[in-house]
């Protein structure tokens, strides 16, 4: 037990400082660490877990902990927690310090250019590898490519969609 929470305590520590532009990054990265490097999920387990932290209110990340609780119990949900929160918050009041310092030079205007189209490649990975994982046939790729048209082409609420894929599936199923 000892061994698997230090593996959950190095693994989100790591990737809560790999997180650049919001903890969705990361997930194909949490996602090979959890189901394939460690197995200690299915992947349909992992896509449960994250569209039902999808669903709850807060942190986007919030299936960091029930990751860790799905492997650990509450020492896994605590280990998980602090470990992907804790280095990062502490990253981001550091960095908030410095943009703040430097916010009138010239290279920090290039550097959020840049790093825009690595943050929306990253999240469009993020976005596949969750399809990839939820969709095993094709009215539920159907589904999913119908919610993702509707997210991107009006301004309805996800949890709107949610419940609208939610039924859809029920009704097909």
């Amino acid at each position: 037990m000892m061994q698997t929470l230090i593996a959950l305590a190095l693994i989100f520590s790591e990737l809560a400082l790999l997180a650049f532009g919001g903890g969705n990054t990361v997930l194909p990265e949490m996602q090979r660490q959890v189901v394939d490097i460690h197995h200690w999920m299915t992947a349909q387990e992992f896509s449960a877990l994250f569209a039902l932290s999808q669903a709850a209110p807060g942190p986007n990340m919030m299936i960091v902990p029930l990751i860790g609780w799905h492997v650990a119990g509450w020492a896994g949900f605590v280990v998980t927690s602090v470990a992907k929160f804790g280095p990062s918050s502490i990253l981001t009041m550091m960095a908030l310090h410095a943009w703040g310092r430097y916010k009138d030079h010239p290279w920090r205007r290039h550097v959020q250019a840049g790093l825009v189209p690595v943050t929306a490649g990253v999240v469009a990975a993020s976005a596949a590898l969750i399809a990839h994982a939820s969709d095993h046939n094709w009215w539920l790729a159907l589904i999913t490519a119908c919610t993702a048209l509707l997210s991107w082409k009006t301004r309805l609420h996800p949890l709107w969609l949610l419940l609208g894929g939610g039924l859809v599936g029920l009704l097909a199923g």
